[in-house]
């Protein structure tokens, strides 16, 4: 049978996805997968959930689609109500679209136009973290500081700089405290502000947890509260990407929200739609709204499908069964379960380096020595090898190489619905762990 699909990969061919089984996917052979990362952080209602296909049922029969061109829509509205609703302080405004890519997209597009607007046309330069992940379109892929994936692009990519993340496992020294590393690390911000010039500097792009490209790595106490007073005394925008580790996947609808820190701006998407419609949304605070309306009146920015209808009456149907049916208490309890079987099985592996994150939002760090924290070699391509095993044992998990910088290091991402069972979790860190050593074997 001919194939005109191009895919992810020419060199893969990969089996057909026929039905959704709760955390479960299977395959056109009758094979089920344990859905351990929801895709790439998405599916946190899991595959099957009955209140969201019946929302999208309703909105199909009434309205799928109006251009925003000339009308809003009562999903649409009502979304962003319940988003506000439950905001860090100040946010006051939602700007949907299709996708993170798009929402990280928009944020920048934003803030140039914020600054042009308050008669600051000097700001246009951004700051971001060396090992981050802010999408593929150019903007955001200029953003991302991870450099496998900005080689290829790079001429394409206008100039971003890019600070040290804050990752406790790889930085702290024996001798700092939690707070002392996280205050060293936020004053990177500080020094390149001012080797940049303040004037020049429009915002500082950062996830409160870091993600694929690094493994679920959250900032230490501390870290985020002392780059908004760094941001602020500058009058540089805050953009907080909660693309992946958002919309309950910490345990809090907002992650940032347990960091005590309030962004100018957050950008939204995956478990949003939780897979069921592709959106995204972009938060901002209602003085950059208001310093549009005041100005042009007219965001310079677009896209068709922006406050899609059925993809706004998805989200809205996910919000509810996070809000309203306990499963923010939930991802805290379920990841602290999941958080003990992964200690209990990989704890003492002597190939595990770390086990870290928040609620269901996990990630194991692989090293060749413990004791040295000595990578694997790139060339091994364990991670993939990881994925292989995996997938073999009926398990989805997101492996990927290059966490310390780009090229070295291995570790996996966990991000499984919100719905998993203690038997599931049960079953997810014996087949991870098989995975693991099958891989090393090899």
């Amino acid at each position: 049978m001919p194939n005109h699909i191009f895919g992810r990969s020419t060199k893969w061919t990969l089996p057909t996805a026929v039905k959704g089984d709760g955390c479960y996917l299977i395959d056109d052979s009758g094979k089920r997968y344990l859905d351990g990362s929801g895709g790439a952080a998405v599916s946190c209602l899991g595959h099957s959930d009955a209140k969201v296909r019946a929302a999208l049922h309703d909105q199909l029969d009434r309205v799928a689609f109006a251009h925003t061109g000339f009308f809003t829509s009562d999903p649409a509205e009502a979304l962003a109500d319940r988003l506000i609703a439950k905001a860090p302080e100040g946010i006051d405004r939602v700007y949907l679209v299709s996708g993170g890519s798009e929402a990280v997209e928009a944020a920048l597009k934003l803030a140039r136009q914020y600054f042009l607007e308050t008669g600051q046309p000097s700001r246009h330069r951004v700051i971001a973290r060396r090992q981050s992940y802010h999408g593929n379109t150019l903007g955001a892929l200029a953003t991302g500081g991870n450099e496998w994936r900005r080689a290829q692009f790079r001429p394409l990519l206008v100039e971003t700089t890019h600070i040290a993340p804050c990752y406790e496992y790889r930085d702290r020294t024996e001798v700092e405290t939690q707070e002392a590393y996280g205050q060293r690390a936020a004053e990177e911000l500080e020094a390149e502000i001012q080797r940049l010039g303040p004037e020049t500097v429009m915002a500082f792009v950062a996830e409160p947890v870091v993600g694929a490209t690094a493994g679920a790595v959250p900032a230490v106490p501390g870290y985020l509260r002392r780059i908004r007073e760094i941001c602020d005394r500058h009058g540089i925008l805050l953009i907080l990407d909660e693309v992946m580790c958002g919309m309950g996947r910490t345990g809090h609808l907002f992650a940032c929200m347990e960091d005590g820190v309030a962004p100018d701006m957050i950008t939204i998407a995956k478990g949003l739609g939780a897979g069921y419609q592709p959106i995204g949304a972009l938060l901002c605070t209602e003085a950059i709204y208001e310093a549009i309306k005041a100005g042009s009146g007219f965001f310079q920015h677009g896209h068709t499908y922006m406050g899609h209808a059925m993809a706004a009456a998805a989200a809205n149907a996910v919000l509810g069964r996070i809000l309203d049916d306990g499963l923010l208490p939930r991802v805290r309890e379920q990841g602290a379960k999941l958080d003990a079987a992964l200690r209990d099985r990989l704890g003492q592996h002597p190939h595990v380096g770390d086990i870290r994150g928040r609620g269901l939002f996990r990630g194991v760090e692989l090293v060749a020595d413990r004791e040295t924290k000595a990578p694997f070699d790139p060339a091994r391509k364990l991670n993939a090898r990881i994925k292989a095993e995996a997938f073999a044992e009926g398990l989805i998990c997101y492996p990927m190489g290059g966490t310390i910088d780009g090229q070295r290091g291995d570790h996996v991402l966990l991000a499984p619905p919100f719905i998993i069972s203690d038997a599931e979790i049960d079953e997810l860190t014996t087949k991870l762990a098989t995975a693991i050593d099958r891989a090393l074997a090899a």
